[in-house]
């Protein structure tokens, strides 16, 4: 694994090339896949951001707008008012890293001005044509996800020949998309979008051949936490699939996953510094415990 340096706005940067990264799933939203992630107003996605800040999460992710398989679209004005307080009041009190999880130009134009660091398109800047520029003149980092279709229908009969290869070729287009539209190389962070319009053996076989994207010389963002595929291999709802979430993650972060977007923040800081530490030698954080 190769040292990376992710360059953030105000002169901040992120090492993505040392420890795993855990980025917290702050979901302001009332219908995303896991109900447990699910908070009401802006007080409680600060509790909730504050917890996991205080368990080792390096980038809080506050989205508005889920984008769970069946989902619908939500207006820019309502996507707006659900995570633009979040962002002002976490900035207000942490210097943690802040990404918006949005398709919407308009959105993450409110987002950065609150203070978002990082733009999180699961779209890869192609749902909003003002997106890719937005991100270019303001500075950010932005992750580019794969997805096939859109989350109102990208589980209908999902079909590739070969997944990786597919899934590869899209995101090393649309970083080049990004470069032509000003956007720095060493700003752009690629996400598989395991679950998204993939089959389970698709999913699977992002995971046993990440080595091959993680090839591209991008950083790669894995969001694995207690996906459907995990329930599919261990027929367990949502609310039971925390252990295969962290089988999922170092079995990411040993094929070159370097960022983790997850809901259970202390959980995997503690799978992940066991699994660097036994395997790649970098020494956890020690606490001295009575």
């Amino acid at each position: 694994m190769n040292a990376r340096t992710l360059i953030l706005p105000r002169g901040r940067c992120l090492n993505l090339g040392g420890k795993a990264v855990v980025m917290g799933i702050v979901n302001a939203t009332p219908d995303s896949f896991y109900a447990a992630s699910r908070v009401a107003g802006a007080r409680a996605a600060v509790d909730v951001a504050a917890a996991m800040i205080a368990a080792g999460a390096a980038i809080v992710d506050v989205g508005g707008e889920s984008t769970r398989p069946g989902s619908e679209y939500v207006s820019s004005d309502e996507e707006s008012a659900r995570v633009v307080p979040v962002i002002e009041a976490i900035r207000s009190r942490w210097d943690v890293a802040v990404s918006v999880d949005t398709r919407k130009a308009s959105v993450a134009a409110a987002a950065i001005a609150a203070g978002a660091d990082i733009v999180n398109d699961v779209a890869a800047l192609g749902d909003d044509p003002a997106l890719a520029a937005l991100c270019a003149s303001s500075g950010v980092p932005v992750v580019l996800m794969h997805k096939k279709g859109i989350p109102a229908n990208m589980q209908d009969a999902p079909w590739y020949v070969d997944c990786v290869a597919e899934v590869l070729e899209f995101l090393l287009a649309a970083a080049n998309r990004a470069i032509a539209a000003g956007i720095p190389a060493d700003r752009i962070v690629i996400d598989p979008g395991i679950g998204f319009g993939k089959r389970l053996e698709d999913n699977l076989a992002l995971l046993v051949r990440l080595d091959e994207i993680a090839a591209s010389g991008y950083p790669v963002l894995v969001g694995l936490s207690r996906k459907s595929f995990i329930g599919a291999l261990g027929g367990a709802g949502a609310d039971a699939r925390l252990p295969g979430s962290l089988a999922a993650a170092c079995a990411a972060r040993s094929r070159g996953a370097c960022i983790f977007r997850v809901h259970d923040v202390a959980e995997t800081v503690q799978a992940l510094a066991v699994f660097d530490a036994a395997t790649m030698g970098f020494q956890p954080t020690m606490k001295v415990t009575t």
